[in-house]
Formats: C-alpha cells, structure tokens, sequence
C-alpha cells in the first residue's frame, strides 16, 4: 500500500467483503428450512443434516484446491491463446496467505513483493470466504431436488464436486476479468444466472436422471402425484431467508472501489464495477433486484393459479434470470425478464416433469436451471453489442456468446459431469436407499429392525406405491 488512500481502498474492501459473508449465509440458512419444508416428517432430519454437512465437506476441499482453480484456470485451461495455468501463490494451502498474516514482506518467497503480500493479507481470506459461499450455495442448490431417496454419502460426492471443482472452473472461466469466455465470446454473467444457478440446475438434473423418482411420486398411467409440502410456512420462511442472501450475493459480485485509470477509464475518480472491472453501481443493482423479483413474484402467482409454492418460487426465478445482465439493465427491463424467464421455467417443469418422469422435489432444476439458461439468451439479446469488459480486445456481448456460454454451463459443466458421477454411484449400488428404507423413512431406517420397517411400511402414506 503505497498511500494513504491506497491503505483504506484495501481495508474498505475487506470489511465490504466480511459483510457480505453472514448475509449469505442466510442462503444456505433458506435452503435447510426450504428442504425441511418440503420434506415429509419421516424425512426431516436426514434432509437438514445431509444439507448441513456439505459445510464441512465443501469448505475444507475448497480450501486445498476449489480456490486455486479459480486463479489458475481462467485460460480454460490451453484453450485460449495457447495459455496454460496461471501461477496463484496466493491460493494455494501452503501459501503464508492462506491464513492469518498482517502483510509484512514474504516470508517463504511464493509472493513477489511485500505490496502484493500487503493487498492479499487483506482480502484473500474474505475473497476465499464469499467464493465459498457461493460454492455452498450451488451445492445447496441441487440438494434440494434430491431429497427422500439420496443416499447421503452421494450427494455429499456432488456437493464436493460441483462446489470445488466444476462451479469454481466455470467461474474461472466467465467469471473473471481474465477469462477466456469473457474473452472470446464476450460471455456476461454479472450476477451469476450461469455461473452458479444454471450449473447447479444442470447437476440437479443430471443426478435425478439416474436417481428416479420418489416411491408414489407418478401412477400407473404415468401421470404425477403432488407430495404436498409437510411445513409451507418454512418453505416461505426459507425462500424470503434466500432473497435476504441475495443482497450479500449480489454486493459480493461486485468490486467495491477502484480506481478508474488501473481499468482503462480516464480521470483520477475511483468507481465500483462488477466482476469483470467494469463500472456498475449499488443503485442499479437495488432498483433491478426489486423490481426482478417483483416480475417473477407476480408471474409466479398468475401462471400457477396462486399456488404458494411457485408464488414464492417464481420470485426467486425472476431474479435469477435477470442477474446475468442485472448490472447493465433499465429496471423495466429487468421487470420483463425476470417475468418472461419464471413463465418458461414453471412451464418447462410441469413439461418435463410429464414427457421424461424428473421427479425434482423443490423445482429446483427450473428455478435455477432453466431460468438460468433463459437469463443468459435473454441478456445476449438485449445487451448486444454491449462492451463485456473494461479491457480492450473483449468480444462484445452477443446472443449466440450468451448461448455458447449457456450450453457450457448448463449441459457442459453441469449435467454432464453429474451424469458421469451419479452414473458410477448407481452402478456401484450407493447412489439411491433401498425402496423399503425409502417408505419406512430415513430418519428412522438406521435404528429399526427389518420387522419394524415392515411395520412402518404398512403405515406409510405412500404404501400404494408397492402395487
């Protein structure tokens, strides 16, 4: 820190991060109530502790290599420019950085000077915390479509996968300044409708292609059963806990102070951007986040017939598929996307849900999936033409970039490895509990004798599903 101004840019940002770290974990507080919710009593606290333990799972596996990924591989890797891995001494676990350090000269060398050893001192632990929230968030996330009949050893083999491993390569890949989507397809995705939401939507559906549907859940004619939510009250409790969250979430895709000359902009003033170092504000974000989540909130309702449920659901929708060009967007726009994209997400659920027999417990795969996807197009369209970075050289942002960029999220980096994995699990005998635990209930298989599941079988609310 060469000055004063430069030493209070630096502690500014790390307190802006740290606050941005307990609001979203409110996210993930949503999610354990919003599953907790939609689970049936037998299912209650299976479902709240196979969700509370990708925390530790996926934090410490973040830690030895998810936030290396991060600054290694935003070249694809060998993709971009015949570039490989970018060297991150201050992300790997070895580092002297990767813990408490009061940014004194490099003790071990990995840091070239003391001034980066001054910056990252500061920042690197808050950065890494609101990079693995985000990562709890994507695994939270596909949690809930599997819930009833995931064998929880499985799903915590997907938590680690998709939060330090395929989510955090996305984000190296469009979801940094250097990034080679950014770079070559002017991909943007300012709030994350791809990065985390629609790679999360694609996992979710390529672990329930294999997993199968709950015991009941479609009659013999093949049409589906509704499993009524056994508390809709936490349901609702947990989804406004999520929108609380996203304010964390969307101050944390944003770099709160720079100066405008290290980007390429003239004068002396110094400005917020979004991820990408390009300029953006805290007012354009609030009105667009407001009136996003009014947009799917009211579509929600209409195209469910008031149905809570996706009242509340389409809310969340509508804000997902407006974040990608949330940052650039008139809050009318951003009021027409997040309605447009939570009628298709509602549509495509029920559509697929039919036609191939997906049983996703919470719509999870819609709500952030295909809004995901939806959010993504819509924003090639509407911002086309639009600079995707501060930097000169960026391709601009195109529909057809938006697409690419939507296919390598959703079905590349999401359903694909997903499929592979839970595709193993299956064959192996360890992705799905047995049909008999599933109806005595999860919550109470490991403690019964095989006479005393009989005996819950007979009471199950779901017993019909034997013939």
């Amino acid at each position: 820190m060469d000055s004063d101004i430069g030493a209070l840019t630096v502690i500014f940002t790390e307190f802006y991060y740290w606050l941005t770290i307990p609001l979203m974990f409110l996210i993930h507080v949503g999610f354990c109530l919003y599953e907790v919710g939609a689970s049936r009593k037998k299912n209650t606290a299976h479902t709240l502790l196979k969700n509370v333990m990708l925390i530790p799972l996926v934090t410490i596996t973040f830690y030895f290599f998810g936030w290396w990924i991060y600054f290694a591989f935003p070249n694809g890797p060998f993709i971009f420019q015949g570039k490989g891995l970018v060297a991150a001494p201050n992300a790997v676990p070895w580092s002297e950085l990767m813990g408490g350090h009061l940014g004194g000269p490099p003790v071990g060398g990995s840091m070239t000077t003391a001034e980066d050893n001054a910056f990252w001192a500061r920042i690197n632990g808050v950065f890494f915390a609101a990079f693995l929230l985000f990562a709890w968030t994507a695994a939270s996330i596909v949690s809930g479509s599997l819930i009833e009949r995931v064998r929880s050893q499985a799903f915590w083999i997907l938590a680690i996968m998709i939060g330090s491993v395929t989510w955090i390569i996305d984000a190296a890949w469009g979801w940094h300044w250097d990034g080679w989507m950014v770079k070559l397809l002017g991909y943007h995705d300012a709030y994350a409708s791809g990065v985390i939401h629609a790679i999360a939507g694609g996992t979710a559906l390529g672990a329930l292609v294999h997993l199968g549907p709950r015991l009941g859940k479609f009659r013999k004619d093949g049409t589906p059963r509704d499993i009524p939510l056994q508390h809709p009250w936490l349901v609702a409790i947990g989804l406004f806990l999520i929108y609380t969250g996203f304010w964390g979430f969307y101050v944390a895709c944003n770099v709160p102070i720079i100066d405008a000359a290290s980007i390429g902009a003239e004068g002396s003033m110094f400005t917020a951007t979004n991820i990408y170092l390009t300029p953006t504000t805290l007012s354009a974000i609030t009105f667009n986040f407001l009136l996003s989540l009014s947009g799917g909130l009211l579509v929600g309702y209409v195209v469910s017939r008031g149905d809570a449920f996706w009242t509340f659901s389409g809310g969340l929708a509508g804000v997902i598929t407006a974040s990608a060009g949330n940052d650039l967007y008139h809050p009318l726009q951003a009021l027409f996307i997040g309605a447009v994209g939570t009628y298709i997400a509602y549509k495509l659920h029920h559509w697929v849900e039919k036609k191939f027999h997906i049983d996703d417990a919470v719509g999870a795969v819609a709500v952030h999936g295909y809004a995901g996807i939806v959010g993504l197009i819509a924003a090639g369209f509407v911002l086309w033409g639009y600079p995707s970075s501060a930097f000169e050289g960026y391709a601009a942002i195109t529909p057809w970039g938006q697409t690419i960029g939507a296919v390598i999220m959703f079905f590349g980096l999401g359903f694909l490895p997903a499929w592979i994995v839970c595709g193993i699990l299956k064959a192996c005998g360890v992705l799905r509990i047995p049909a008999r635990v599933e109806l005595a209930g999860l919550d109470f298989s490991n403690s019964l004798t095989i006479a005393e599941i009989n005996k819950e079988l007979k009471n199950s609310d779901l017993a019909d599903a034997k013939k």
